[in-house]
């Protein structure tokens, strides 16, 4: 059995211990200690890193209260070793986990809704819940939550006798055998946990919710906690700052400023359209009425206008045609439409001989090429 001091002290960063085996796995080291401040992955969090004598300790892992370092080198029986975790990352992980426990509490008392799933990543966190919430709903949790930071609480870990433990009500996601260790945020979660948690809520600092969707017939919500709450307001403070700039508008209009830019995007797209539909049609005016086949080779259509400029030619009565745009160096996409013919045929034949892709219906189908225009052209009129 490995010594846990990550139970005894969460806030330890650092600890002194022998190693008592290393095996090697691959090109990489198993290393078992007396006792370990390294938490082995578990709950939903995973396993701190750091360094055993200055060898890097990439991943930890606990099978049968044996804790397996995972080490870039070995370390001989018997060394005694200075551990150090990496205690940002470690901290971090706290934080997210107990505003988590938090979050989950308030949920579960005030809607009833039961925590199914908890993943803590490397940038968000997300919690899966058996129950829809509304946003509002949502901002309540979130201000609640961060009332229980402001009010500095102690966070208890503790493992109550079997006898307690049949009383007590808590939150667990698993059915849990042996000793069952309870992480209580007075007034607000009791749940069964494996983790290490910051000591007072106080250190979790702000807790954020970013995002909620709709997941498997409850909700899923993304959550940051304490300095990756802070990160993450940094980064939408430098995109406001950036579009403010962008747009010459304050900071507290920016979402006016691109209302605005929005609508005059949409006028200006409605005037592009208007003004390619006249030019499609003196493009189509002056092409022989029912000639048998017709390619252009067009610049900055997108598939909308090349399609709309293609159904332009055969109202003149063309039986097939191509509208292609792009450049012989980096391919041309094409439409090809016909209102008497099966294009597919046509298509196929052009997508073998210059590497093509693509396919549609009948009466119009695209894709791309890859040749030059000359080429393509040739092998159209054939």
């Amino acid at each position: 059995m490995t010594g846990k001091l990550f139970y005894e002290d969460s806030h330890l960063a650092e600890f002194e211990a022998v190693v008592q085996s290393c095996e090697q796995k691959g090109d990489k080291y198993l290393i078992v200690l007396d006792k370990t401040a390294f938490f082995p992955e578990g709950g939903g969090q995973a396993a701190d890193t750091g360094v055993l004598n200055g060898v890097y300790i990439s991943d930890v892992q606990e099978k049968e209260d044996v804790i397996f370092h995972t080490a870039d080198a070995a370390i001989a029986v018997g060394t005694a070793v200075h551990g150090v975790i990496d205690w940002e990352e470690r901290f971090s992980k706290m934080q997210q986990h107990s505003g988590e426990h938090i979050i989950s509490g308030i949920v579960h008392e005030r809607f009833g809704y039961n925590n199914v799933g908890f993943h803590l990543g490397d940038e968000n966190v997300t919690l899966d819940f058996d129950g829809i919430l509304t946003k509002e709903q949502l901002k309540e949790v979130e201000y609640e939550a961060n009332r229980a930071v402001v009010k500095n609480l102690d966070i208890i870990a503790e493992y109550p006798e079997r006898e307690l433990l049949r009383t007590m009500e808590y939150r667990s996601k698993i059915e849990i055998e042996g000793q069952v260790r309870i992480v209580t945020i007075p007034g607000y979660d009791v749940c069964a946990c494996c983790a290490p948690h910051v000591k007072k809520t106080g250190e979790i600092g702000m807790i954020k919710l970013v995002a909620m969707q709709n997941y498997k017939g409850g909700v899923r919500i993304s959550m940051r906690c304490g300095f990756r709450a802070l990160a993450d307001y940094r980064g939408k403070e430098a995109s406001v700052h950036a579009i403010s700039n962008a747009l010459s508008a304050k900071e507290d209009k920016v979402t006016e400023a691109v209302e605005r830019l929005k609508d005059e995007n949409f006028r200006l797209n409605g005037t592009i359209t208007a003004l390619q539909r006249k030019v499609f049609a003196y493009q189509a005016a002056e092409i022989e009425q029912g000639k048998n086949r017709v390619i252009l080779f067009e610049e900055g259509l997108d598939g909308n206008a090349m399609r709309e400029l293609c159904n332009t030619v055969l109202e003149r009565a063309v039986g097939v045609c191509a509208v292609c745009c792009g450049n012989d160096k980096e391919g041309y996409k094409y439409v090809i439409g016909s209102r008497q013919l099966d294009v597919r045929e046509i298509a196929k034949d052009l997508n073998g001989q210059f590497a093509g892709r693509g396919g549609g219906k009948p009466d119009m189908v695209q894709g791309s090429l890859y040749g030059s225009q000359e080429a393509i052209k040739a092998a159209f009129y054939v």
